[in-house]
């Protein structure tokens, strides 16, 4: 056997025994077939993830928050938190970076209301399409939907829904491109 090919059996069956180790210290997380953990997974508050066959993960990748979050296949989550209170959705062949998804506002707006709980009103669904690339340090709130081959620039701040085939950076987010097919 070559030295490439054992290297590769010991590199399959090392991602085999981390995902392994995964399910069974998070029984809310779920792996596709041949998902990559190429660092550390931190599930917390009861979050069930579900990860899309030959998904890589590097770095460490958080999860947190009561919600459900399913990730496609073929993606690739570098450093990547997201906080889930109702659902996430990241569809096929995204890359995340050392990014931020948040689903909640975690408090109440009304200046009343700050410090009583978080109400219904202080969270809604994130949909990230196909495609999407979020840069490093980008932060994308609650109820956005990115659509599918879109850009998301390194330190955006998206809070309102992002067309699909668009480049959009900034805060407040602005589009820069759109790809033309």
């Amino acid at each position: 056997m070559s030295t490439t090919r054992r290297h590769g059996l010991l590199l399959r069956t090392v991602f085999a025994v981390k995902r392994r180790y995964y399910q069974l210290r998070y029984p809310g997380l779920r792996l596709g077939r041949d998902v990559e953990i190429r660092g550390r997974v931190r599930l917390r508050r009861g979050v069930r993830v579900t990860i899309g066959d030959r998904t890589r993960l590097n770095k460490l990748v958080r999860f947190a928050g009561p919600g459900e979050v399913q990730v496609g296949a073929d993606c690739l989550l570098n450093a990547t938190w997201i906080g889930c209170w109702t659902t996430v959705r990241v569809g096929d062949r995204c890359l995340l970076s050392d990014c931020e998804l948040m689903d909640n506002d975690f408090h109440n707006l009304a200046p009343q209301l700050r410090h009583a709980p978080a109400s219904p009103a202080t969270r809604a669904p994130i949909v990230v399409g196909d495609n999407v690339w979020i840069g490093a340090h980008a932060l994308v709130m609650k109820g956005v939907r990115i659509g599918s081959d879109s850009v998301v620039g390194a330190g955006t701040i998206v809070r309102t829904d992002v067309p699909d085939g668009v480049v959009v950076i900034g805060n407040p987010q602005q589009i820069v491109k759109q790809f033309d097919e």
